[in-house]
């Protein structure tokens, strides 16, 4: 099989490497991709929000598959595009990406499927936002309606910053304050049938002790020894199948990457969110559990026959990812500054450690060189959360980048447990 992943992230770069350790994948290409990404998969420009752009770059390429991993390129219609091309497209409707796309339309599916979540109000005058927050009080959420790439969403005790940041949205959902820890949970589907991953917990916050502002993630693990076991069903039966059978109800199904960011309350579990696509971080240490070859589950995704697909299987390794963020991320990120320690962490910490591209691109004369905020998710697995959390750290203080940042607590409450 030939296979196009569209995007050029560190959640790309990780869908890549599966693919091309994948024996059934034959050729691995990626638009617009990074210089990492260059490593693995054969790269290609493309404007990867043009969907008649990326339809005729999967027909010259002759693939079997294309995998859409952005969340932008899905609201646009990229992946209806590519189908109308008669090409199995990994990837939601634009319809279907709405779910995403607007915050508002995800409550009300979830409201009509009778997914448990937050209380909300959508607001679009001063009127309503004050009435709004002063309905929930402190700590506000304030979540832009559309796509604002993981950084929409205000949490916070001041009420002029809820305020302003509501003011300042087309469109804004205030909802309740979900207390308890947070979840990211994956699945697969094709319409119909629903394959859940393996559960992941993600750090949003850009300091240790999650202070500073909110980010788009700045490390991941998975598993969670803190979780029950029987989370994953719970949520499959009451958030995610639900969920996709709504969808399908309403002529608009779901098929592709549904994830439900989930906040383990007092009450049970709420949903915070949902996405429309593999999330970043989390994909990078939910793949490395990954045993089942992925392409074919991708496919079968595509082309709606997952029920015919025997389970999944996983590693028994934990795996912890800690994001490498540019200077002043996530305000206005520094660019351009050359990164060093790639090739010792490639001699010295492989297989178990590994470093995932995000922002990066290559200079004329070869040098690798930040291209973003987020610069570098390094990933490693280990026996435990402790092992990997060692192994990860390790590889990370081997990069050198200049005014560069990284969390330094990323699991390190979870291999406690």
């Amino acid at each position: 099989m030939k296979v196009l992943v569209i995007g050029g992230g560190a959640r790309e770069h990780a869908l890549c490497r599966s693919l091309s350790l994948d024996p059934a994948v034959t050729a691995l290409h990626c638009a617009p991709g990074n210089a990492g990404i260059a490593e693995v998969a054969e790269l290609h420009p493309v404007d990867a929000l043009d969907g008649a752009a990326v339809s005729r770059l999967a027909i010259e390429l002759e693939v079997g598959l294309v995998v859409v991993g952005p969340e932008a390129p899905l609201v646009a219609g990229v992946a209806d595009a590519v189908r109308d091309a008669g090409i199995p497209c990994f990837g939601p409707s634009k319809e279907a990406a709405e779910l995403e796309g607007s915050k508002a339309f995800a409550k009300d599916v979830m409201a009509a499927a009778n997914v448990p979540t937050a209380r909300s109000y959508v607001c679009t005058t001063p009127e309503q936002i004050d009435d709004a927050l002063d309905a929930f009080g402190t700590p506000y959420v304030v979540k832009d309606d559309g796509l604002a790439a993981g950084k929409g969403v205000v949490v916070t005790a001041d009420l002029a910053k809820a305020r302003e940041h509501a003011l300042a949205c087309e469109r804004v959902v205030i909802e309740e304050f979900l207390d308890g820890p947070e979840v990211s949970l994956f699945a697969i589907t094709d319409g119909e049938t629903v394959l859940p991953l393996q559960p992941a917990q993600d750090f949003k916050r850009a300091l240790d002790n999650d202070e500073g502002p909110n980010t788009g993630g700045m490390g991941a693990y998975s598993p969670l020894p803190w979780a029950e076991p029987k989370l994953v069903d719970e949520v499959l039966e009451s958030v995610l199948q639900p969920t996709v059978d709504e969808l399908r109800r309403r002529g608009t199904p779901f098929s592709g990457l549904l994830y439900a960011g989930l906040a383990i309350t007092g009450r049970g579990v709420r949903v915070i969110e949902f996405n429309a696509r593999f999330g970043d971080p989390e994909t990078q240490v939910v793949l490395a559990r990954l045993k089942t070859p992925l392409a074919g589950v991708l496919l079968a995704a595509a082309e709606g026959t997952l029920a015919d697909l025997p389970t999944l299987t996983w590693r028994d390794d934990a795996a912890v990812t800690v994001v490498v963020a540019s200077h002043n991320y996530p305000d206005t990120p520094r660019t351009g500054d050359p990164i060093g320690g790639l090739a010792d962490i490639a001699a010295y910490d492989a297989p178990h450690a590994y470093v995932l591209h995000a922002g990066t691109r290559r200079d004329s004369d070869g040098t690798v060189v930040s291209a973003g905020g987020r610069v570098l998710s390094v990933t490693a697995t280990g026996k435990d959360l402790t092992q990997a959390r060692e192994r990860a750290y390790a590889a990370v203080n081997r990069v050198t980048l200049a005014g560069s940042h990284h969390r330094t607590d990323i699991a390190s409450e979870a291999a406690k447990a």
